[in-house]
């Protein structure tokens, strides 16, 4: 995998408290990622490799995606290979668990992968990573 200003990597954010995809937006040198600019907060921080950051209640999944440097769209594939779930229609009413698989109106297709808390979860899409809001009543 070829890194450079562009792309998309996972690191750890900390405004967001999370390892989510990132797009580098500076390298130090040409091994070397500098600063990336976080897809979900829009906020640009030095890159923080997620293996070496330790964050509370990370998943399996999550652990796996920390210590691979595989694209967003791999892990996506992965967890929908490792998902036995029927897929279901997004809505914020609808409560989702672990390793659900729902369909999305603009995101399409993803795998949830962590409860952040009773109304928010992780979902792994294949092009991001996304919180988003469920059992909303």
């Amino acid at each position: 995998m070829t890194i450079g200003v562009g792309k998309e990597v996972l690191s750890y954010c900390s405004k967001c408290k999370l390892t989510l995809a990132h797009t580098i937006t500076n390298m130090k040198d040409a091994k070397t990622i500098g600063k990336v600019e976080c897809k979900t907060c829009k906020t640009t921080h030095a890159y923080k490799d997620p293996s070496k950051v330790k964050a509370k209640g990370t998943s399996k999944l999550t652990q796996q995606k920390n210590k691979t440097a595989d694209s967003v769209s791999d892990i996506w594939m992965a967890a929908i290979n490792n998902s036995k779930a029927k897929s279901k229609k997004y809505t914020i009413k609808q409560k989702f668990d672990l390793k659900d698989i729902i369909d999305h109106p603009t995101f399409g297709p993803g795998v949830v992968d962590r409860l952040i808390d009773n109304n928010k979860i992780q979902v792994i899409f294949r092009h991001d990573i996304k919180t988003l809001v469920h059992n909303k009543i």
